[in-house]
Order: C-alpha cells, then structure tokens, then sequence
C-alpha cells in the first residue's frame, strides 16, 4: 500500500547463446525454404480462387534448419530463471499490472526481447479494509469512553496517532482521519469504525451496576421504534 521494492524469480525464454538465436549449428545457417522460396506464405489456386496461407514447409519462417544446434535444438531460445527487482508504487491495488520493458522473452531467430508485465495481487491486511483508497479499521472502546468520550491511540500506515472520542458515541460511528488512508496523488482517508466493549466477567456487584446505571438514566435504545 505504501510501496517497495521486491524480488521477483520469474522462468523466461532467452536467446540462445551457442547459435545466437538463429536455431542452426555453430558454423552452419539456415538454408532458404525451397517450397515458399523464403516469402513464408505459398499461393493455393482452388478454381477461380487464390487463396494465400502459411508455409505448411517452414510453417511461416521462411528458411529450414538442417543441422539444429544441439543446445536449444532448432529453437533458437532456451528457457531461463532469472530474479528480478520490481518497484511497486505507493497505491497499487488488486489487478494492476507494472512493465518491465524488455524483460519479456526474447524474439524469434535473435529479435529482441519483449516486455514483462507483472500483475499485483495485494494480500488482506490484518487489521485494515480497503475500499479504493480509503482505509477501514475497527477500534473497541469501553462504554464508560463511549458516553463520556476520552482520547486514545489508533494504529494508521505509518504509526499510531491520537483520536478523539466524542462523548456520547455509539458502536459503529466512523471517525474520520484525513489522509491516513492509501498514499498516492489522491491520497484516501482511514475511518476508525467505533466498536464498544463491555469487561470481561459478569460479577453480581457488576450486575448491581448495571442495574443502577439503567434507573438512573432511564434510556429505551428501541423508543424511536415504537416498542
């Protein structure tokens, strides 16, 4: 999310380096097509129609290796492991894909290389949900912090920062945190997703309490629902 760089083992094929490329035994070449005469295509004539396809002989190349080299055997490519560093940019998400100009494989009969392109996959985040690029991240409170608010700490991206709790907040209410969300040219926001929790334990003096507290204040949660 905050970008980096990382190591990539990817298999590739490469030019050959016993023939160059060109799939013929060192000190031998290709030889000329004799059926396409080295155009690659040949002409069907079928009654009143030309029809035009590929080489059946030299399916298409144009030139007939008669004395293959016996690394790549007439390929002219040979297949290779090779580690590669890739930056990945800050704010990259799921599908995105970076090229890597001219690590592709490498081209027929010693053309050159292609281009890689390497698709990112971002692995789930244990404590924070990304939508787009924003951030989601619960945070539990105690109910006394809950009605009569506090402050306390909430992780971001990069490191913990102060959050204030209104009093009276509910579970579920978000507060907002400007730019803590996915860095990048729109950087997101992160929401810290209120979550009230009661202690552990469920002592009779603690029943007492909460007996007490619920005459005191006298407060239906369901009044506004007409039960």
């Amino acid at each position: 999310m905050a970008g980096t760089s990382v190591k990539i083992r990817v298999p590739t094929q490469v030019t050959c380096n016993e023939c160059g490329g060109s799939g013929a035994r060192k000190g031998s070449s290709p030889t000329t097509c004799s059926t396409c005469g080295g155009h690659g295509q040949v002409r069907m004539q079928q009654g009143f129609f030309s029809l035009q396809q590929t080489c059946p002989r030299c399916h298409g190349k144009g030139t007939m290796i008669s004395d293959p080299c016996p690394k790549c055997h007439g390929q002219g490519r040979v297949e290779e492991r090779r580690t590669l560093s890739v930056k990945v940019p800050a704010g990259v998400d799921t599908g995105d894909r970076i090229r890597l100009a001219g690590e592709g494989e490498a081209g027929e009969s010693g053309g050159p290389p292609g281009d890689l392109y390497v698709q990112i996959q971002v692995k789930q985040h244990p404590i924070f949900v990304r939508d787009e690029n924003n951030l989601y991240c619960e945070v539990p409170i105690g109910f006394v912090t809950a009605a009569l608010g506090g402050e306390l700490e909430v992780p971001t991206l990069t490191g913990r920062v102060s959050l204030k709790i209104p009093p009276g907040s509910s579970s579920g209410r978000k507060l907002r945190l400007k730019g803590r969300g996915i860095p990048g040219k729109t950087p997101g926001d992160l929401y810290a997703v209120l979550r009230i929790a009661l202690p552990p334990g469920n002592s009779e003096r603690a029943r007492d309490f909460y007996r007490k507290m619920e005459q005191e204040l006298a407060f239906n949660p369901r009044a506004g629902l007409g039960v």
